[in-house]
Order: C-alpha cells, then sequence, then structure tokens
C-alpha cells in the first residue's frame, strides 16, 4: 500500500459509488477494524462529513513500513509504527489498527473514540494545522477538541 494506490470506494469498505458524495473515501485493508469498531464506516463518515479525503484503515506493519520509507514521524529512518500518517499530496489518512488499538485501551477509551480523534487530527493536518511548537499545537487541540464534541467524544486533552 503506498500513498495514492486506492481503491475506489465499495460497498465492502462501508458505502457505493452509489452515494450522493463519495467522500470521504474509505478503504479498509486490515479486517481487524470491523472487530475494533463496529460500524467503522459509519464512524469515518460522521467524523470526516464533508472532508476531500481518502481514508485508508490499515494494519500495523504497513503504517511501520510507510513511516520508515516516508520518515513521515519522528527520526529519520523511524521504523516503528504510528498511529496515523498524513499525505496532503494525496488527501489521505492512514490508520493502524494494532496501535489505535493499544492507545485506546491505555487511555481507557473505547477504540471508536481514539478512531474519532486521530480521524480528526489527520484531517486538520490536512488543512494545514501543525503541532510543532507550542501555540500550534494548543491551536490544534482546540479545534480537535470543538471537532470532538460535536460526535460526542470526550476532549481528549482535559485530563492531560
Amino acid at each position: 500500500m503506498e500513498p495514492g494506490s486506492r481503491c475506489p470506494p465499495c460497498p465492502e469498505n462501508g458505502w457505493g459509488e452509489d452515494d450522493e458524495d463519495p467522500y470521504p473515501s474509505l478503504l479498509i485493508t486490515d479486517r481487524r477494524w470491523h472487530r475494533l469498531v463496529p460500524n467503522v464506516a459509519r464512524l469515518v463518515r460522521r467524523a470526516l462529513a464533508g472532508e476531500y479525503v481518502h481514508v485508508v484503515l490499515a494494519d500495523d506493519l504497513t503504517l511501520r513500513r510507510l513511516n520508515h520509507r516516508h520518515q513521515a514521524h519522528g527520526p529519520i529512518g523511524s521504523n516503528q509504527p504510528t498511529n496515523v500518517l498524513t499525505f496532503t499530496d494525496t488527501s489521505e489518512i492512514i490508520l493502524a489498527s494494532g496501535v489505535v488499538a493499544r492507545e485506546a485501551r491505555a487511555a481507557g477509551l473505547r477504540p471508536a473514540q481514539r478512531l474519532a480523534h486521530l480521524l480528526v487530527h489527520g484531517a486538520l493536518h490536512l488543512a494545514g494545522y501543525e503541532h510543532d511548537h507550542p501555540g500550534e499545537a494548543l491551536r490544534m487541540e482546540m479545534a480537535e477538541s470543538r471537532r470532538l464534541a460535536k460526535l460526542g467524544v470526550p476532549n481528549p486533552w482535559k485530563f492531560l
């Protein structure tokens, strides 16, 4: 799986080409997502309503390889899976099932809540938000909290 190498939305992955708005598009390459988050396609659509974005729900190995190849986060050549990668040139958000499940468990959240947070986080990155500096991070956290509140997801920054 490389950024930009996606297939069109299909019923198996959540919705079909008959839908009025084909975005966000969704590709589920790791079937564990269906067990991890009931109605995962519905959650993706709610979290990213109106966003022109492609979502790939993958496994940890895929994210580890992409992270290493694209050096997206962490030290150059990082060979670790990350929870989410965003690719602005292709408007893609790619998430790792195992990392999301572990982070949800560690934070005492349902996996659906953690997935919603990471989808919103990725969408904000695609919209130009960053968190490299304290002021930027605060601005992004506030935007995440507002969007998550509309989804009924608790503020992830309240308890940190």
